[in-house]
């Protein structure tokens, strides 16, 4: 429960009950093993697999070593296309690859990377496509998957958002060559720090071990240089207690995104995403979009008001990672090149959303948004 005089944030970390990963702690302190792949972590990982529904699965200390170690496994190289409207750890794990982002325009009803955009960005030098599944909203996947295979493009899922997400009832991780979870703590799952690379076949996933730890192969063998990227023990034993109370997460979730869609249903101006037909959401964000025009205030104007009430929703994501300085040169991150993208990004913020969300605190958001159009 929230304070009157405590901050409400975008987000709050689901935490375990406090007694029971004791338990688990105990037992690493009994084993002194703390790191290198030890029962926790061989635990969590067949946990998880079972509970996504998938056979190979790879835990990594957080999703940006995730991802750049993916395009690593792949030996993606050349040119990859992607979208501007994302966290920047999506084009940040090309950039530290070598790898040129090429950027296209998203989908107005999703956000998500538009499929015939990214066709027609495809050059010889392109070598695979990276779109992410905006807010557990899920890309376009047969369309993306056919432009791949025409092209012989690798298909990488920035999956970070997607926990719990299925699409007629199959997991949305287990799309494309390879997805990408993020375990943050602020993320519907979290292990604190942590991620995970899901991936099709036995070979790949050894590969993948092999790079997160040093590229040892053995012992006394280094099959390339690889990183340090392994998940340790403590974070493994939160995520398999974790995996218990999820689904009641993502529950009362629902219940703060349907609280929301029932209260701001007419307000001019305010405009919401609705659920998709055929996919269990796991409501990791609430976004909404304020149209200047309708509602009489900017987005930013609303994004002010709030904070002056002591109420913190993100501009997720403003600026586009094309506007970051390391990125704004590149032909692709020209504003007229992602008019969708550049439209969602000025008018979009993410109200708060978490179990704990309670309804006097829903109410105090929605009393600041209904009084000030």
């Amino acid at each position: 429960m929230e304070k009157n005089n405590n901050p409400i944030f975008v987000t709050q970390p689901a935490l375990p009950p406090l007694e029971e990963f004791t338990g688990y702690l105990e037992q690493i302190w009994d084993s002194k093993i703390l790191t290198n792949n030890g029962p926790f972590h061989q635990q969590f990982e067949q946990a998880l697999a079972d509970y996504l529904g998938v056979k190979h699965i790879s835990l990594f200390a957080n999703g940006t070593l995730a991802l750049m170690t993916a395009l690593q496994a792949l030996r993606i190289t050349g040119e990859v296309i992607t979208t501007p409207f994302s966290f920047a750890a999506t084009t940040h794990s090309l950039w530290w690859n070598k790898i040129q982002p090429v950027f296209v325009d998203i989908e107005p009803e999703t956000f998500t990377l538009d499929p015939e955009k990214a066709e027609a960005a495809i050059t010889p030098q392109t070598t695979a496509i990276m779109p992410v599944h905006v807010y557990g909203n899920p890309c376009k996947l047969e369309r993306l998957q056919e432009i791949a295979d025409i092209y012989g493009l690798k298909l990488i899922y920035d999956s970070a958002h997607t926990f719990g997400v299925k699409v007629k009832d199959k997991s949305l991780v287990s799309f494309g060559d390879l997805s990408i979870l993020s375990f943050h703590a602020t993320k519907v799952f979290n292990t604190i720090e942590g991620g995970a690379i899901i991936c099709p076949d036995k070979k790949t996933k050894k590969r993948i071990d092999y790079l997160k730890n040093f590229g040892f192969a053995g012992e006394t063998t280094v099959i390339e240089p690889g990183i340090n990227a392994k998940m340790n023990e403590i974070q493994a034993a939160y995520g398999l207690l974790q995996l218990k109370y999820v689904d009641e997460y993502i529950a009362r979730r629902k219940t703060v995104a349907d609280t929301y869609r029932k209260q701001l249903e007419g307000i001019p101006g305010i405009h919401f995403l609705d659920d998709i037909q055929e996919v269990h959401h796991n409501y990791a964000y609430f976004p909404i979009l304020v149209n200047a025009s309708e509602y009489g205030k900017s987005r930013d104007e609303l994004y002010e008001e709030l904070k002056r009430n002591n109420i913190y929703g993100r501009r997720y994501f403003y600026p586009l990672i094309s506007q970051f300085p390391t990125y704004r040169g590149l032909s692709s991150a020209k504003p007229s090149n992602l008019p969708v993208a550049e439209k969602i990004a000025a008018e979009v913020i993410c109200l708060p959303i978490y179990p704990e969300l309670a309804l006097t605190t829903i109410n105090k958001i929605m009393n600041c948004i209904k009084s000030y159009d």
